[in-house]
């Protein structure tokens, strides 16, 4: 009898990531299973990366994890003290999707010297779409008389544009491109399956 991916759980597989990466696992970790709120772990993917503030680097997590029925996007960031609180902190949000609700998962995979066929991807972008945000791109409408001045308003494409993450074998290493294309898939099939 085979097991199914979905039927397996990963959380203890995605608490090992969570703590390889050295980034405040504590905090990271008990927000994501706060937001996992004790459902199995079917897929997760983890990017670590840096940010820059002026003349200062800062850290950024991004944890996403499928569930049986939802779609979890954490975001972990450092700050230094400011006003409000003067030492320094991390903020974290998560938002949970119900698997139902994702009504796109594009994938781009960018591949170098595709003469020489099949290879790797040098880089991968996601991008998930369950209607939270739609990006707007407005250019003017014409028509097809050369000599007309009318103002014929705009056209446009609405794309959703809910979560967008890149990764690229040159800063991440070709395992996290593997790994991102892992999720992806088992992401795309969840949503083909309802």
């Amino acid at each position: 009898m085979s097991t199914r991916t979905e039927d397996l759980d990963r959380a203890d597989d995605l608490r090992a990531e969570i703590d390889r990466t050295g980034y405040y696992p504590e905090v990271v970790a008990d927000c994501v299973a706060s937001a996992v709120a004790g459902e199995k772990v079917s897929s997760f993917f983890l990017h670590h990366e840096p940010t820059f503030d002026r003349d200062e680097v800062r850290r950024h997590l991004s944890v996403l994890v499928l569930t049986p029925t939802r779609l979890i996007l954490a975001h972990t960031d450092e700050h230094a003290g400011d006003d409000l609180l003067p030492e320094p902190y991390t903020s974290t949000s998560t938002e949970a999707v119900r698997i139902d609700s994702v009504n796109s998962v594009v994938v781009t995979r960018m591949i170098t010297n595709p003469t020489k066929g099949s290879s790797k991807p040098a880089e991968v972008v996601m991008t998930i779409g369950w209607g939270g945000v739609n990006r707007v791109d407005l250019e003017p409408a014409g028509c097809s008389d050369p000599n007309c001045d009318a103002d014929h308003g705009y056209t446009g494409v609405l794309t959703p544009d809910d979560f967008s993450l890149r990764v690229s074998a040159a800063a991440d290493g070709h395992d996290s491109v593997d790994r991102l294309l892992s999720f992806a898939e088992s992401l795309s099939a969840r949503t083909h399956s309802r």
